[in-house]
């Protein structure tokens, strides 16, 4: 599933796998290998300790949390970039070693758990979205995915659906790899490994993740749109009223979302499928390798810019840096114990409430 690129030079042919008579690509200069090994270790460290901070608040306070449905989509997307995170020192290994466990490591599980969580990613950024859209365009009414427990089943069947892809994709792909790989190969791509029929499977695969990915990416800009406009009349009508100020924080931060998901996964995806379909191509060659590690490598960034996502939408996470009265827009005790818990929530019920005091405006 997903990014089986390779991490050393461009797509050359493996003597071991084709006849006499094929010519090599030409290699490209692994000098660069140094760049990605310090561009993703920095990744590593920063997304490690961004993430986890984010999952000790969530997971370890939860005296201080109100569940909402939000609470639960950040949740689940702080989950993803810290495994993310977790799965960059194989990539990371790989550029270092010409192993051969640890190339087939990376292309058996490292690489498809970086592609599962990435696409974990994408789709909780679409579910927070989606979320915050119904209760700025259509705050008065009842929506199933803006409810606690329509949340949990959302994020199950989520996981559920990635990691059955994801264990398909690594099973076929131990049961049909090339057996006598004895070295690493020149070209150091995963591809080197499959049968043609599990390279048709291969292709498959990603279709499937683009459509995906192009699905999210059309329902945030139109859910971005949708405030815009909705923002727009409420200006129209009451230029300095409260409802028009909530409405431009809230554009701001969709903004926000759209802006990191774009800055991350749209470079990666443009490149996703002409690499698998033309990488193989001599002539190309060259120009797909550079492309390919530096739009994972932007991928990969999503991990560190996410926060960003978990600061403007969570008021409990920015109260434990203690940056709630930065970001309030309205004036709420917070020395009398007893308001205290209610200076942070970010339950469904008390956003309804303050939509309906605000002629239904965040």
């Amino acid at each position: 599933m997903g990014d089986l690129r390779g991490v050393g030079v461009t797509r050359s042919f493996n003597q071991s796998s084709v006849s006499n008579n094929s010519t090599p690509c030409e290699q490209v200069d692994t000098s660069g290998h140094v760049f990605f090994m310090v561009i993703y270790s920095l990744m590593f460290v920063v997304g490690l300790i961004l993430n986890g901070f984010t999952l000790k608040v969530y997971f370890c306070r939860p005296q201080q949390l109100t569940t909402s449905s939000m609470t639960i989509y950040l949740k689940n997307l702080a989950a993803a970039d810290f495994l993310t995170s977790l799965s960059l020192p194989n990539r990371i290994m790989t550029y270092a070693s010409s192993s051969v466990p640890i190339f087939q490591i990376f292309c058996s599980f490292g690489a498809s758990a970086f592609c599962m969580n990435m696409y974990a990613s994408i789709l909780f950024m679409g579910y927070i979205a989606a979320n915050r859209y119904l209760k700025i365009v259509h705050p008065l009414g009842t929506h199933s995915l803006g409810k606690v427990r329509t949340a949990h089943i959302i994020s199950t069947v989520t996981w559920v659906f990635l990691l059955t892809t994801v264990s398909t994709f690594m099973i076929l792909l131990l049961l049909t790899q090339n057996k006598e790989l004895t070295s690493v190969p020149d070209t150091r791509t995963c591809e080197d490994l499959y049968s043609d029929q599990f390279s048709l499977f291969y292709k498959i695969v990603q279709f499937g993740c683009v459509a995906i990915f192009l699905f999210v990416l059309v329902s945030l800009v139109f859910f971005y749109y949708s405030t815009s406009r909705r923002l727009s009349l409420a200006q129209q009508r009451q230029p300095a009223s409260s409802s028009s100020k909530k409405l431009a924080k809230s554009r701001r931060n969709m903004l926000v979302l759209v802006s990191v998901f774009c800055v991350c996964f749209v470079p990666y995806h443009l490149a996703r499928l002409p690499y698998v379909f033309l990488s193989s191509q001599c002539s190309h060659s060259r120009t797909f390798f550079y492309m390919s590690e530096l739009t994972i490598m932007v991928s990969a960034l999503n991990v560190c810019l996410d926060p960003l996502i978990y600061f403007i939408f969570s008021k409990d996470f920015r109260a434990q840096l203690g940056l709630t009265k930065l970001f309030r827009t309205t004036q709420v005790p917070m020395n009398e114990g007893n308001n205290e818990g209610r200076s942070n929530r970010t339950g469904d019920e008390q956003q309804q409430n303050q939509q309906q005091s605000t002629t239904g405006v965040l």
